[in-house]
């Protein structure tokens, strides 16, 4: 029987047809310069297309990065450019997409993991994607913003510079941070490019890109922050924080005092990790306001090389029972088996500590979201006393999930 809506990816001429189709189911439109810019960055073999006829209906696309995940850097399939055009919506379009997209990952042996960014917190959680990460949106007012005493800034410089000027020294820093931050991805050139892409239809009212380096006495740069001046009325003028990473506490710091001292823009905006340390550098921690959101979103697409791929804080030799009526080859239990660097995940006849889907497990994956937190919910079923509490233990990592807020398209 020939299906309604036939997939298959892309061709290079089909691309601009495409990408303004998903665009517009966005609300956003595409201007040539858009268009070559992200361009650049689909690979035309990971991009699925619904057809009626020769008219695509809907989209969606693999971004092929890696990302630092507990105790490892780990290829991941970075889901983007999902849309279904508002005439062919609810006709299992988007669910046929999906299903594919994860069937062609484990059929291929490819990434055993998928990430997004989810446009609307209702749609994922149906194809088995967990909430992994969240983010916080800081707005403050900085004459509020006054620094304790004890903070230590070093001995280093800010310097201005152009792009051309800022962006060798910036990749460096953000590869040295990246390494050791779990949820941060790779960011070869041609996502630098995407990253920085500042035509100014897409600054919404304010300033070009800004870039601050903070530079340490003998030359090596530590820090640097990537930010937006928007001018308005009624004291309203803000400093927008896009990127900000540093090597170590000082540059940090020193940057961050920067920022805050900058005239004339007596807000500033900025989206960190939950546990970000700004607020512990104030003596006024509310003169910062805050409201959390989702971030990434994690799929084990192999249940068993997806949690054998990372490492634990603690030993652990666990039996999960786990459900997957969206990917039922995962479905079964496994045993899970860690002691430092040694790692197993195999399939097992043996009695089952904890039953959860998939679902759950991509949730607590980067060691964020936790066991303990989705149990209480009701969403993991403890079978032996004390499981719930070592995985929890076990699948935490030092610091929170975090994946700094980019341009990608919607879905990643």
């Amino acid at each position: 029987m020939r299906e309604p809506y036939p997939l298959r990816p892309i061709s290079d001429d089909e691309f601009e047809t495409w990408a303004c189709m998903i665009a517009n189911t966005y609300g956003e439109d595409r201007r040539d310069a858009d268009l070559e810019n992200e361009r650049s960055t689909i690979e035309l073999d990971r991009t699925i297309a619904a057809f009626d006829g020769d008219a695509p209906v809907a989209g969606a696309a693999i971004y092929t990065r890696s990302m630092t995940i507990p105790g490892a850097v780990q290829p991941i399939a970075g889901v983007t450019w999902v849309g279904v055009s508002p005439t062919y919506r609810r006709r299992g379009i988007l669910t046929s997409m999906m299903r594919k997209q994860l069937t062609d990952l484990h059929e291929s042996g490819g990434e055993p993991i998928a990430v997004l960014n989810a446009s609307e917190a209702t749609i994922y959680d149906r194809f088995g994607y967990g909430i992994a990460s969240r983010a916080v949106e800081f707005e403050g007012e900085k004459r509020s913003m006054r620094f304790r005493s004890d903070i230590d800034v070093g001995q280093g410089t800010i310097r201005l510079l152009s792009r051309a000027e800022a962006r060798p020294l910036i990749e460096k820093v953000y590869d040295m941070v990246r390494i050791n931050s779990v949820g941060w991805l790779d960011r070869p050139a041609k996502f630098w490019n995407a990253r920085l892409y500042d035509e100014e239809h897409v600054r919404d009212g304010a300033t070009a890109l800004r870039f601050a380096v903070h530079e340490e006495p003998g030359g090596a740069v530590t820090g640097y922050a990537i930010y937006r001046l928007k001018g308005e009325k009624d004291d309203k003028s803000t400093v927008q924080i896009k990127e900000l990473a540093a090597t170590t506490r000082q540059a940090y710091a020193a940057v961050w005092r920067f920022l805050i001292g900058i005239d004339l823009f007596p807000q500033i905006s900025y989206e960190g990790p939950i546990d970000e340390q700004l607020p512990h550098l104030l003596l006024d921690a509310r003169a910062l306001r805050s409201t959390v959101s989702d971030r990434l979103w994690v799929r084990l697409v192999d249940v068993d090389r997806a949690l054998a791929s990372r490492r634990y804080a603690t030993p652990l030799d666990m039996v999960f029972e786990v459900e997957d009526t969206f990917c039922p080859w995962n479905a079964g239990r496994y045993r899970l088996q860690a002691d430092g660097e040694s790692v197993t995940c195999e399939r097992t006849q043996a009695s089952a500590a904890l039953h959860l889907s998939s679902t759950e497990l991509g949730a607590v994956f980067l060691g964020g979201t936790t066991l303990a937190s989705l149990a209480a919910a009701g969403r993991v079923k403890e079978l032996r006393p004390g499981a719930v509490v070592s995985c929890t233990v076990a699948f935490r990592g030092e610091r929170e999930p975090f994946y700094p807020p980019g341009r990608p398209f919607p879905g990643y």
